[in-house]
């Protein structure tokens, strides 16, 4: 079986790399010159099956509207993407309620947590290093109501997904992790989650795809996807800027781009482009750099050790396919790290930061989506949102499986595009 994969990031490399496995013949076309050089490129490093609840928890459109007009905001709507996100928007705001916001995060964790079984597995096989920790995550919180909601979420997250975690008096954090002492006197608690891993999403996609290559599959780089040809309710073809690529079957990995190229086949896909920002600096003579990844509740931002390097990410942004890097917008990032990490501030250099900045494709509730569409021979592999790295190995394996005729290991449930059908309608 002749298999095409629309995208060279974490979802195409891994789904491609599952299915050479399952004995597939295999392609992958991008337009970047290699592997993960888009959303995949310098995002926060965590694999965290313990924050795969959605963002859109219930309450959102209230802190939505409040943050309105800040410029330095963690959630920034800008105005000129309202038009082209209305319907999203709206389905967006309807999954934020207590019960569909329940199930997407049941969805969302089951395949978190076999994802990050599946990652542990395949960097045995074949000795992987990405600099890696499985040292866990630790959540602070510096307002209590925000520590309560989230041994709510956290006891669910548990029952759901097996996502083991402990309870961390402010004490305990500081002692742990010292770089926490400059807020000791704000700290209302923290959850350490001893499961949860990070490790550079870039440096192990370019390692898939050098296996990948080594092991017989045809990546084709530097070529633009022009338009997906279909008959009836058959692919026929993919049209790019080296000429038509034909296979049996056909997966579309591509990100916040997906819905783009699906508006030439009359379908659409719930997936919107969210911006995100992050700075990578070295760790330098910082003596008190965690062992553990950080995700502050406060800042909603996260500092991830990476080798000898450390990532900060975080903000989210509607602003459409705008890839403009605001480079107050990635300092406002840099800043709220320190807010919680300040003694890292005397040991920064303005010359040896690196701003970066991605889209990361969401759906309106959360989950991505998987799997089959109204075309028999067109797969889907998209919609991760700020989860493409948790949920690479097991979206990948469970894609491969149904395409490949496997029973999924994983209920699927919440994962497919057919949820969608009541509320967007597909043509």
């Amino acid at each position: 079986m002749r298999v095409l994969i629309i995208g060279a990031g974490l979802q195409g490399i891994t789904t491609a790399f599952y299915l050479l496995q399952g004995g597939a013949e295999v392609q992958v076309v991008d337009r970047a010159a290699s592997a993960a050089q888009e959303t995949s490129f310098a995002n926060g490093g965590l694999i965290t099956p313990s924050q795969a609840d959605p963002w859109n928890s219930p309450g959102i459109l209230q802190r939505m509207i409040h943050y309105l007009g800040q410029e330095h905001a963690p959630f920034l709507l800008r105005p000129g993407a309202i038009p082209g996100m209305a319907l999203w928007g709206l389905s967006f705001l309807m999954a934020s309620r207590r019960t569909p916001h329940r199930l997407a995060t049941a969805a969302s964790v089951r395949l978190a947590a076999y994802s990050a079984r599946l990652l542990r597995e395949l960097r045995e096989q074949h000795d992987l290093q990405y600099d890696q920790l499985t040292t866990g995550t630790l959540k602070t919180f510096r307002d209590t109501s925000e520590f309560i909601e989230a041994q709510r979420m956290a006891q669910l997250m548990l029952e759901k997904g097996g996502v083991t975690y402990e309870l961390w008096n402010p004490e305990t954090a500081v002692a742990e992790v010292p770089a926490l002492f400059g807020i000791r006197q704000q700290l209302k608690g923290a959850i350490f989650y001893p499961r949860d891993e990070s490790g550079d999403a870039h440096l192990f996609t370019q390692q898939l795809a050098s296996l990948l290559q080594q092991r017989g599959a045809a990546l084709l780089f530097k070529t633009t996807v022009q338009r997906i040809a279909a008959r009836g309710n058959a692919i026929t073809g993919v049209h790019t800027s080296q000429g038509t690529l034909v296979a049996d079957r056909y997966i579309l990995a591509a990100g916040s781009y997906s819905p783009l190229l699906a508006r030439g086949l009359h379908m659409r896909i719930p997936v919107y482009p969210v911006k995100g920002y992050s700075v990578t600096l070295p760790q330098g003579d910082w003596q008190e750099v965690p062992t553990i990844p950080l995700v502050d509740s406060s800042a909603k931002v996260v500092l991830t050790p990476m080798g000898k390097r450390l990532r900060i990410a975080g903000t989210a942004e509607f602003a459409g396919y705008d890839l403009t890097l605001n480079t107050r917008r990635a300092r406002h990032v840099l800043e709220a790290a320190l807010s919680f990490c300040p003694s890292l501030r005397p040991h920064i250099h303005e010359d040896q930061l690196e701003y970066w900045t991605g889209l990361r494709p969401m759906t309106p509730d959360g989950p991505p989506i998987l799997g089959p569409t109204p075309y028999h021979n067109l797969y889907l592999n998209t919609g991760h949102g700020p989860l493409g790295w948790t949920m690479a190995c097991g979206s990948a394996k469970l894609v491969a499986d149904m395409l490949l005729d496997r029973v999924p290991e994983v209920d699927m449930a919440g994962l497919l595009l057919s949820r969608y059908r009541s509320v967007i309608g597909l043509s």
